[in-house]
């Protein structure tokens, strides 16, 4: 075996401390399991121990002393953070590294030693398990009571800020001095018990925490409705070295942050071998059980041992170099060993050692529950998941929501299950000092009345209830007291502008009232959400219109609605006519007189005045509609009209800011409000410019006129015309542009906590039925006729009716379609003959030719036919005196000339067979065969069947 290299290492523990005994126990274990596994390795770690007394002075001398004298390579320890602070100093210096395994304060931080290496977490990276804990209960405000030294200052500005970030106040820092007696820490107590906070975190060491427990006990504090947090300095040794009686009477609902030791076999089995050597060692000690820093101690003595073996033995084998400091010197390995350290990577029994910066990376906490006799594990939180049950719900990305479902059942102070609100009313808490306006108009928002009896005053009205409403929301007590911002009179001491800066100067801690939210004041204050509407505008006088003129009619609809009206009864025009044309008597005749008729059918039927028989179908279905849709016009228009000409039409004097400024007209406005400087940039003028206090100075102004000292228009908030608007009933209306502002809010200083929580109080408060009952006990109820929809314009407009349109088009246009489709294939012969020298032209004109002639086939001519004949047949038998002229079916002989004395324009032909009847008309002049002049001539030719004769009868037509 190759002879192995000592190398000196310093211990430096309180030998008789609890930590001291077990910390040496665990290194002394870890360093026989390293070379038991590692027994070919060339180095060995020779322990030189030295007790600190669990003092800082000594733990410094003990540390000097293995430097300068016994000239070790590193020192393991000490036990606290303040011994920790010096002795780190001192191995900068010396290049000696210092490894400690239960200093935890965030203060070693800032030292920024490249030798310091903490083989323990940072307290500073629990602060965001407490700060889940709070807020998933819902706590607005916690104090912390932690111990007055650099330990427990250490935690506090990291503590403060994640508190913070989720708008969660500390009221109060409770500091504890290391030597307070138990009438030190009862008197400190005893003022908490005055506030109204009653969730404490508890930061300090483990003496100290039970004392201050134990007390808290005694005086009541430990009963429902408080709440404790102890963080892992005290969650850490409750199993191991704390008594068990203590967690019993004193300790019973404490919540804790713990460090998450995992439990695996290797953990297991050195737990149960630490525990056998150390009843050997100390077999008085049979309560202590190994907790985190006993690990810890183990996993730093294996991350030494193997940092000096890789550093390599010749490194330790030289003399100490005195040329840097002649008093201590300066270790040649340790910069090497120092960085050798610092990229340490191993697993061990606390789970993954990985140092950045010489810190210990955590990522999970336990929180446990004290019940009974011990701990109660209810969650864990993990940096990357945040509150869970269960680790198995860890091993995904998601970030929980925080939620106290997301931890197990808590068991409470006083032995409840019951959830503490986190406060109660306190008994002598600092009431805030709110300013409120002092006004003489208005007085719906605002009111205070003085009573000279008492010299006090009381503050009422819509502001101040929303106020008081949204404050019973809160989660927790908020005292205060209204101030009036008045003179030793009475009167307004000044602007709003002046009463907002009262809180930037702190002389008000908040303004309750009727402030707008501005962007100038939002730079020297905070508002809360508003509780009312927005917008700066203008009312202006209402004048009557005189009745009607010469073209009123035409008023009741809109120009494009008259458009579409007569183009609707053009088009229905022509499609009636196109579907009646062709089988229609009253649809035919000269152009003019089928245009007039056309016309003068589509318009009749607005009054329904209509003589024409419709025949066609289509026609039909088409003029059903157009009814169906004149209807609805015309009593639309007849009430448009009735409403026009009888109902009195308002209207506003004046219609935009512009007409003021081009005319100079004097505008009113709120005295003290913002709008002065508003109306200021706009343009107006000093002299332009009238300040009222009241509705009532605003009426009075406006009754004088612009002329006579008064006001043509008043600028103001939109609350505040609408109160002038109820007041005197269709005399004003609110026209203009609005000027955007964000509403009345409360003023609070900048940064304060409590508009956050106010702001959500005021949002529950404006959309429930609370704020309905506000506005109705402050503002009564208008019945006045809106001004504002008299003004609006009455006439129908094409947007109200295009459906109707829509409608009658569509059946228009499909009936035109079926018509012309049938049309054609009817008479398609025309546009597929034979003949195609014939031109398109004269196919089209063909076709239209057609289409001017009347449809023989129509069922329309056919029945007039039938009736005709039937009255012609008795004429043919008198007037012929009852001959029949017969001829078979092959005849082709001209028919009978009529006698000479009859004189015939119009020949009709019906021939009956057995395949029908077909007639045929003829008009015009007919060139008579036998020289005689035109005759108007029926022709009715009859085959009986099954005879092969045809009775062919000639009559003359009536003249």
């Amino acid at each position: 075996m190759a002879q192995t290299v000592p190398v000196k290492v310093g211990i430096v523990v309180d030998v008789g401390g609890i930590y001291g005994k077990m910390g040496l126990s665990c290194i002394n274990m870890a360093i026989s399991d390293f070379y038991q596994k590692h027994s070919r390795y060339h180095t060995r770690l020779l322990f030189n121990v030295r007790d600190s007394q669990g003092d800082v002075v000594t733990a410094a001398a003990q540390a000097l002393d293995l430097i300068k004298n016994e000239e070790v390579e590193a020192i393991i320890g000490p036990i606290t953070s303040m011994e920790a602070n010096f002795v780190i100093k001192l191995g900068e210096k010396t290049h000696v590294p210092i490894i400690t395994f239960s200093a935890t304060s965030p203060s070693l931080t800032s030292l920024r030693s490249q030798y310091s290496f903490r083989i323990s977490q940072n307290d500073s990276s629990q602060v965001n398990a407490i700060t889940s804990i709070v807020q998933a209960f819902g706590w607005k405000a916690i104090v912390p009571i932690y111990i007055d030294n650099d330990y427990g200052k250490g935690i506090i500005p990291f503590l403060t800020t994640s508190l913070q970030q989720v708008c969660i106040r500390i009221p109060y820092l409770s500091a504890i001095s290391s030597s307070a007696t138990d009438d030190d820490i009862r008197e400190e107590l005893y003022m908490l018990m005055t506030m109204q906070t009653r969730v404490f975190i508890v930061h300090m060491s483990p003496n100290l925490a039970s004392r201050l427990l134990t007390i808290a006990k005694e005086i009541g504090m430990m009963n429902e409705g408080y709440v404790w947090i102890v963080t892992d300095s005290m969650a850490n040794v409750l199993s191991s070295s704390l008594d068990s009686q203590l967690i019993k009477e004193s300790m019973q609902g404490v919540l804790g942050v713990k460090t998450y030791i995992p439990r695996t076999e290797e953990f297991d089995d050195f737990k149960a071998r630490w525990r056998r050597k150390f009843l050997q060692e100390y077999p008085t000690l049979v309560d202590i059980k190994l907790d985190a820093f006993g690990v810890w101690a183990y996993d730093a003595t294996i991350a030494l041992a193997m940092a000096v073996e890789k550093v390599g033995r010749t490194n330790f084998m030289g003399s100490r170099n005195m040329s840097g400091l002649e008093s201590l010197g300066v270790s040649q390995s340790g910069e090497k060993l120092s960085e050798i350290l610092s990229s340490t990577r191993f697993i061990g029994l606390s789970g993954e050692i990985n140092l950045i910066d010489g810190q210990l990376q955590a990522s999970t906490f336990e929180i446990i529950n004290v019940n009974g006799n011990g701990e109660r594990r209810v969650g864990f939180w993990t940096s990357k998941n945040g509150l869970v049950r269960d680790l198995k719900l860890t091993n995904t990305n998601t970030t929980y929501p925080v939620s106290k479902n997301n931890l197990g059942p808590i068991i409470w102070p006083g032995d409840t299950y019951s959830i503490p609100k986190g406060w109660e009313d306190p008994t002598n808490a600092k009431k805030l000092k709110i300013g409120v306006p002092v006004r003489k108009g208005f007085t719906e928002f605002v009111k205070v009345t003085w009573n000279p009896n008492t010299n006090t005053s009381e503050v009422t009205g819509f502001s101040i209830d929303v106020f008081k409403a949204a404050l019973e929301l809160l989660p927790y007590a908020l005292p205060y007291e209204f101030i009036p911002f008045a003179k030793a009179n009475g009167e307004s001491a000044g602007s709003y502008n002046e009463l907002v800066s009262q809180v930037y100067f702190g002389n008000f801690d908040a303004v309750v009232g009727d402030p707008t939210i501005t962007a100038n004041r939002s730079k020297y204050v905070d508002f809360t959400m508003p509780y009312t509407e927005s917008g700066v505008t203008m009312i202006v006088l209402l004048k009557a219109n005189k009745p009607g003129n010469a073209w009123a009619f035409l008023k009741p609809l809109t120009w494009n609605l008259w458009a579409a009206t007569a183009f609707s009864f053009i088009f229905v025009s022509f499609v009636v006519w196109v579907l009646e044309h062709r089988i229609n008597e009253d649809f035919r005749g000269p152009p003019l007189h089928q245009i007039g008729t056309s016309l003068w059918f589509s318009f009749s039927v607005v009054v329904f005045a209509h003589r024409e028989k419709v025949v066609s179908n289509l026609a039909r279905f088409v003029v059903i509609v157009w009814v169906f849709v004149v209807l609805i016009l015309v009593q639309s228009y007849t009430a448009s009209l009735t409403s026009f000409l009888t109902v009195q039409k308002l209207s506003p004097t004046l219609t935009n800011v512009n007409q003021l400024m081009k005319n100079g007209l004097n505008v009113g406005y709120p005295e003290g409000s913002f709008v002065y400087g508003m109306l200021k940039n706009m343009g107006f003028q000093d002299f332009q410019l009238k300040p009222y206090i009241s509705t009532e100075e605003c009426d009075d102004l406006f009754t004088k006129g612009s002329g006579n000292g008064g006001i043509a228009a008043a600028f103001d908030e939109t609350p505040y015309l609408k109160l002038i608007l109820e007041t005197y009933c269709s005399k004003y209306i609110m026209v203009g542009p609005t000027f955007k502002t964000d509403g009345f809010g409360y003023v609070f200083p900048r940064g304060s906590p409590l508009v956050a929580d106010i702001s959500r109080a005021i949002l529950n408060v404006t959309q429930g039925d609370r704020m309905k009952t506000i506005e109705n006990a402050w503002f009564r109820k208008s019945n006045c006729p809106d001004t504002n929809s008299s003004n609006s314009a009455d006439n129908l407009g094409l947007n109200s009716f295009w459906g109707l349109f829509l409608i009658a088009g569509v059946a228009s246009i499909s009936s035109l379609l079926i018509f012309v489709v049938n049309f054609l294939h009817q008479h398609r012969y025309i546009w597929f003959q034979s003949n195609s020298n014939t031109s398109m032209s004269k196919r089209i004109g063909s076709m239209l030719s057609i289409f001017d002639q009347k449809d023989p086939s129509s069922h329309a001519f056919r029945k007039k036919k039938m009736q005709g004949e039937s009255k012609n047949s008795s004429t043919h038998h008198h007037g012929l005196g009852g001959q029949v002229v017969e001829s078979s079916t092959s005849t082709h002989c001209p028919p009978s000339p009529s006698p000479s004395g009859q004189s015939q324009t119009e020949s009709n032909f019906s021939f009956y067979g057995d395949h029908g009847m077909f007639s045929a008309e003829y008009h015009g002049d007919v060139i008579n065969p036998y020289g005689h002049e035109p005759h108007d001539m029926e022709i009715t030719i009859v085959q009986n069947v099954p005879s092969t004769t045809m009775e062919l009868n000639v009559a003359p037509a009536q003249n």
